[in-house]
């Protein structure tokens, strides 16, 4: 190993950062501002222990303020780089001058070769330096064709977002996949997602991330693995065992691969991205980078400068609000946009971007503004988690219009009226409606909020039918964890059952649910394989099970037939009718007595639903342009939703066309509802049911 200084003149300037391949070598820049000392380090091979070269930068001939920089002329891509650094041991420093570092900015990452290899690892001992540590990989950033790419925008009323993992979605052996649980696995499954109507795939963590950090744990867990992946190591880098080959980072070719076949099929891809908390966890934990780069400037502190604030249940508090981490997220972002051509992102507890440096929520946060008003994300989707660990909870109320939000409040009140419709109905409607109660104000509009039933985190919608309470035990964690609130019910039966009448109100329960959501105002979003039965055997936290209790079990598919066609027939449903995606939210009659852009009743021709009482309730909904702010007209909807036992009876309305009549097109029921013809319209729902009539 070789200790070198190189000033050469006339290099370029220090910006942008990270290791960008030049004619002639790699030009390499990191920001510390507190360190004193900095040193870069080149290896041949990604599993060398020691550094083929190293490089002292001195502060009089390589430091541009805060910038550390230099340029080496024999660096070449597909070389290996980490960095040591030294500096001040008070206010919060944590430099170690033989801890290897991480480049924040690194493209791609090197490390264990398959998902779920130890590579090493001792549990309970940290790693410092040698062949286990991760090491960046030198690339060029465009060496990839992107011919046949389109840019895709759906606008959000158009909108069917589906959530899945990586390797949970084709990892079971029932996927049918040549490549499972990796980005080509997900190209394999394109034609599931386009039978299925999903306009834009969310993708849980697919930044890099150490699913075997559980490791460092004595105890049983040590032998779980961190699955989510909510614990980035590198923001820059896509997912080395999402990728066939990742020692030279093939990763980053297999993910535009994938992004690239999902545009040709017109299919968006966002990310779900962890800017909250990083896998280095609290003091004592795991260094990768940032601590020992900068530790006061990119973690909130407490005032003893000693402990990290923790407003996310995982040891550290991502410092989002400092110029220089605002700087490194928005860098973060544009990348993926421009680089590797991701359609949006969905933010993990997003509300920690909310609070500023001491951890006072903000008015006007910066990063969240920064985010909203970027030239280069002006078009994405950008959707908030709006809440976090602390007990913040900004759903209905996070600060910028521009971000739409995960409906917590959907997702709750929905279940709830299913499960028990009796005093829920007034909430029932309200979340039908786009949740006016939490977005009708100026610059909003229903598209504010992404419904959902079900995600990742929490109970699958085959299991809120199925489970009462949750089952946790594998977890290792006594069944303590996970809400305890699900709002489910298990329908005579907790958990398996091969009750036949039990089965059968499982599955209208789930009808209903998936039904609710693809026939509310909104912006929906499906949990993967919630469309065909998938059950997490009662786990409500799978954060750590990498096994079949998190994979998605394909040969549900064809067990499940008959939930699988309806969901089908509901997304179908939805797309066709633009006035279940309205961009403004339902006003009242207008002064000409024309039709309002919707109207209540209640059975029995009752003029309006009980309320308080009531069990069901009906609407119809005026499709007209005028109403819907769509470009064009859409035919009138008359929808019933009986959360009763007992069937109910509903006088179907007069609309705007004498002689139409009102022809179903949906239903949860095993037997379609007839309608009586003589005399008055009426249509006999059938307890906890649903029916979507069209006026033709």
């Amino acid at each position: 190993m070789n200790k070198k200084e190189y000033v050469i003149p006339g290099v370029p300037v220090p910006v942008p950062y990270g290791a960008h391949v030049l004619e002639h070598g790699v030009h390499f820049s990191i920001i510390s501002r507190h360190a004193s000392k900095v040193w870069l380090m080149l290896f041949d091979r990604p599993d060398d222990e020691v550094p083929c070269e190293e490089f002292e930068l001195t502060p009089d001939r390589n430091r541009l303020g805060d910038l550390w920089h230099i340029h080496v002329p024999t660096a070449r891509a597909g070389q290996y780089y980490l960095y040591r650094m030294d500096g001040p041991k008070d206010g919060g420093n944590a430099f170690d001058p033989e801890q290897w570092l991480l480049d924040p900015y690194a493209l791609a990452v090197t490390g264990q070769k398959a998902w779920g290899a130890h590579a090493g690892i001792v549990p309970g001992q940290l790693l410092k330096n040698g062949k286990r540590f991760p090491k960046g990989v030198i690339l060029r950033e465009d060496d990839f064709d992107w011919t046949g790419d389109r840019t895709l925008r759906v606008p959000l009323e158009r909108s069917v977002i589906y959530e899945a993992h990586v390797r949970g979605y084709t990892v079971h052996p029932s996927s049918g996949v040549k490549a499972p649980g990796t980005y080509k696995g997900l190209i394999e499954k394109i034609p599931h997602l386009k039978e299925l109507g999903v306009t834009t795939l969310e993708l849980l963590p697919s930044q890099e991330f150490n699913e075997m950090e559980l490791l460092w744990e004595n105890g049983n867990r040590k032998n779980l693995r961190n699955f989510w992946g909510y614990s980035t190591l590198a923001f820059f880098a896509p997912n080395g065992r999402f990728a066939r080959a990742n020692q030279h980072g093939e990763q980053v070719k297999e993910f535009k691969e994938m992004v690239l076949a999902m545009h040709k099929a017109g299919i968006e891809v966002i990310l779900d991205v962890v800017f909250n908390h990083t896998a280095e966890g609290g003091m004592g934990g795991q260094t990768f980078s940032f601590r020992g780069i900068d530790n006061p400037i990119y973690y909130m502190l407490e005032d003893d400068a000693r402990h990290y604030k923790n407003y996310t249940g995982c040891g550290n508090t991502v410092n989002g609000n400092h110029p220089v981490v605002r700087d490194f997220i928005l860098h973060c972002l544009r990348y993926w946009v421009l680089h590797m051509r991701v359609d949006g992102f969905r933010f993990d507890l997003a509300t920690i971007l909310a609070r500023g440096r001491n951890g006072d929520l903000l008015a006007n946060p910066p990063v969240i503004e920064q985010i909203a008003d970027d030239p280069v994300l002006r078009g994405v989707k950008i959707i908030a988690e709006a809440w976090d660990a602390a007990g913040a909870y900004q759903v209905g109320s996070f600060p910028n219009e521009r971000w739409s939000e995960w409906n917590g409040k959907f997702r709750d009140d929905v279940r709830e009226f299913w499960r028990n419709p009796r005093g829920n109905l007034g909430t029932f409607a309200t979340r039908l409606c786009g949740s006016p109660d939490l977005y009708d104000r100026p610059r909003q509009s229903p598209l504010k909020s992404v419904n959902y039933i079900a995600s990742h985190d929490g109970f699958t919608i085959a299991d809120i039918a199925s489970y009462a309470e949750k089952h946790n035990l594998s977890n290792c964690e006594d069944n303590r964890d996970g809400d305890n609130n699900n709002h489910s019910d298990n329908c005579g039966k907790e958990g398996p059952t091969k009750d036949a009448g039990v089965l059968a109100r499982r599955l209208r329960r789930q009808k209903n649910l998936i039904g609710s959501l693809f026939l509310a105002q909104g912006v929906p979003m499906l949990l993967g394989g919630d469309e065909f039965g998938r059950t997490q055997q009662g786990n409500n936290n799978a954060y750590c099970q990498d096994n079949e209790i998190s994979w998605v079990d394909w040969d549900l598919l064809k067990k499940n037939k008959a939930l699988h066609a309806f969901t089908l027939k509901a997304i179908a449903f939805r797309k066709a009718h633009p006035c279940l995606g309205r961009t403004s939210f339902f006003k009242g009659e207008n002064k000409a007595g024309d039709f309002p852009d919707i109207r209540w009743y209640g059975p029995e021709g009752a003029p309006v639903p009980d309320w308080e009482k009531g069990t069901a309730l009906a609407c119809r909904i005026d499709g007209r342009r005028k109403h819907t702010g769509a470009d064009r007209d859409d035919q009138s909807l008359y929808l019933v939703f009986n959360g009763g036992d007992e069937p109910q009876t509903f006088e179907l309305p007069p609309h705007d066309q004498d002689g139409v009549a009102w022809e179903l097109e949906l239903t949860t029921q095993e037997r379609a509802p007839v309608i009586k013809t003589k005399g008055r319209p009426l249509v006999t729902v059938d307890g906890a049911s649903i029916a979507a009539f069209v006026a033709r």
